[in-house]
């Protein structure tokens, strides 16, 4: 019996997952709670482990988005026992036009070509329908067939690329056998519509052609598409990521793959450099001045060469998931929240003094070093019990108060933004905050982050200032009600007892839900963070 695989539940608010590498191929043999592939999301990478023992049988790609629940693979316990099935069959329907020669004995090459017939008319045809690709996602878009009507296509192979609002996927084969294409590129296809369909029978003569080696050529041709690997071979992309290369008009040859037995992921052709094509450009310089040469008596010509002066290229490329359910949140957030941000300025002289005076024998002691987040962490936890408003959030028509500090860290990748969260960070002293981030953050980085560490948090904090940023207005990590922006120390000059003085500031923005809280709060609360940052002394108070 075959075992299906679905994408299963990571969190609340995951409706998707992106298939990232998979660790066996198709056909191997697995066994129970063995890792077979990567998943990711827009929040976490994790793997996916087998459900029991047997054959695997793939059925979505590398790159392909995947709605929870939907069937990323089947494990066959007996997988030796469904290859034997479709044999007999093929021989008990041989006889069948070895018995209609004599009728039809003048035209023997039609003979050759009649048992693709029976098999054909007695094969089950499978529609392949549009997936559910997330709750709110009622339709999608066809944007490209990679097969054409009537090709032989294999199991798992990629048919299509569709769109949503949300998101960009592939749509794998379900069976080996010959597609029907229903509905064309650019058409517009509710979730469930038929969009193609699989003759299975058509796909099961294939293998059976060769004996008669009628058509050996065909064979042969797709063989070096997969190098013997299953598609896995080095050099070769993903069709997500040949797409990808073909826009970049970047050679797959010259590109290094990440992927299993060095095949070309889509992340690897996102990184791939286009070959430089600029020495086309000199071409037309010497075409107008041939012209102008051969007739030397009209001048006014010579203004036409300043309209080839520049290059005007374009190009395009599609959102990926992640930054499509970035953008998309953004916009809910700013559409479903009251959000308003209230500025303030700190004196980093007294933090930066106190840091230098003990950051050698800290870092002896400790281990980690002494940092800006581990200040403004414990400055933030303590103005949180002040001020509870900040640290609750709207569920519903009820308010949730916390009483501890779940404090989310933005961290920067390479895939983008991601926040995982400090767990009763009022509890930490700063050794412990120093440490915690420095694990989240490396997890982040290698994309081992769960979702469990990223999710659950009721205050954020994000340092724009590690980039360059001056001044800005974060928007709040919903669900909760508001957000720190840190940013850069830039020396001014301030007025400090009637004097004027050089000293450290940063500008700290505190934006934050208006429904839940109050102006007064907001402002006091900010009020209290820099009061804190200013005497670092209280922290040892608690004050």
């Amino acid at each position: 019996m075959a075992v299906d695989m679905k994408i299963p539940p990571v969190g609340e608010s995951i409706t998707e997952v992106t298939v990232g590498t998979w660790y066996k191929k198709e056909g191997d043999h697995v066994k129970m709670d063995e890792v077979l592939c990567g998943l990711d999301s827009d929040k976490a990478t994790f793997e996916l482990t087998a459900e029991a023992d047997g054959i695997l049988h793939i059925l979505a790609q590398e790159g392909d988005v995947l709605p929870i629940g939907a069937s990323i693979c089947t494990i066959d316990d007996g997988g030796s026992a469904p290859a034997a099935t479709p044999a007999p069959e093929a021989k008990a329907e041989a006889p069948k036009p070895a018995e209609q020669p004599a009728p039809v004995a003048a035209s023997a090459p039609v003979a050759v070509a009649e048992p693709a017939k029976p098999a054909t008319t007695s094969a089950q045809v499978i529609e392949v329908k549009v997936p559910a690709v997330g709750e709110s996602v009622t339709e999608v878009t066809i944007a490209s067939w990679s097969k054409k009507d009537g090709d032989s296509v294999a199991l798992d192979e990629v048919l299509c690329e569709l769109e949503s609002d949300k998101a960009t996927f592939e749509l794998p084969a379900e069976a080996a056998g010959t597609l029907r294409i229903v509905a064309q590129a650019g058409e517009t296809l509710p979730i469930g519509a038929v969009i193609a369909k699989l003759e299975v029978g058509a796909g099961a003569t294939a293998p059976a052609a060769p004996a008669n080696t009628p058509t050996p050529q065909p064979a042969a041709t797709e063989a070096p598409a997969s190098n013997g690997q299953n598609g896995y071979a080095a050099h070769y992309p993903s069709p997500a990521a040949a797409k990808i290369l073909d826009e970049k008009g970047v050679n797959a040859q010259a590109v290094q793959g990440t992927g299993v037995g060095g095949r070309i992921t889509k992340e690897d052709a996102q990184k791939a450099t286009p070959a430089p094509a600029q020495p086309a450009t000199p071409t037309p310089a010497p075409a107008p001045a041939q012209p102008a040469a051969s007739k030397p008596a009209t001048p006014a010509p010579a203004p036409a060469p300043v309209a080839t002066g520049g290059s005007r290229n374009q190009r395009r490329e599609k959102m990926t998931s992640l930054r499509r359910t970035i953008a998309r949140r953004l916009v809910a957030v700013k559409n479903e929240t009251a959000m308003l941000t209230t500025f303030n300025e700190v004196d980093m002289k007294p933090i930066m003094d106190l840091r230098n005076k003990y950051k050698d024998k800290f870092k002896e002691k400790q281990g980690v070093g002494l940092g800006f987040m581990s200040f403004f962490t414990k400055a933030v936890c303590i103005a949180l019990k002040d001020f509870p408003a900040v640290n609750a959030q709207i569920d519903g028509e009820q308010i949730v108060y916390n009483d501890f500090c779940d404090i989310s860290v933005a961290v920067s990748t390479e895939r983008g933004l991601v926040v995982p969260v400090i767990r009763n960070a009022e509890q930490l002293s700063f050794a412990g905050i120093e440490k915690e981030i420095i694990r989240l953050a490396g997890l982040a980085r290698d994309n081992k982050l769960t979702i469990e560490q990223m999710t659950g948090g009721t205050f954020t904090i994000t340092n724009g200032g590690v980039f360059g940023s001056m001044l800005s207005t974060p928007i709040i990590n919903a669900p909760q009600s508001a957000i720190l922006g840190m940013h850069n120390i830039v020396e001014r000059p301030v007025v400090v007892d009637g004097q004027i003085v050089i000293r450290p500031i940063m500008y700290l923005a505190l934006s934050y839900d208006h429904r839940i809280i109050d102006g007064k709060e907001s402002v006091s609360f900010l009020v209290r963070v820099k009061q804190i940052l200013e005497d670092p002394s209280r922290i040892l108070f608690d004050m």
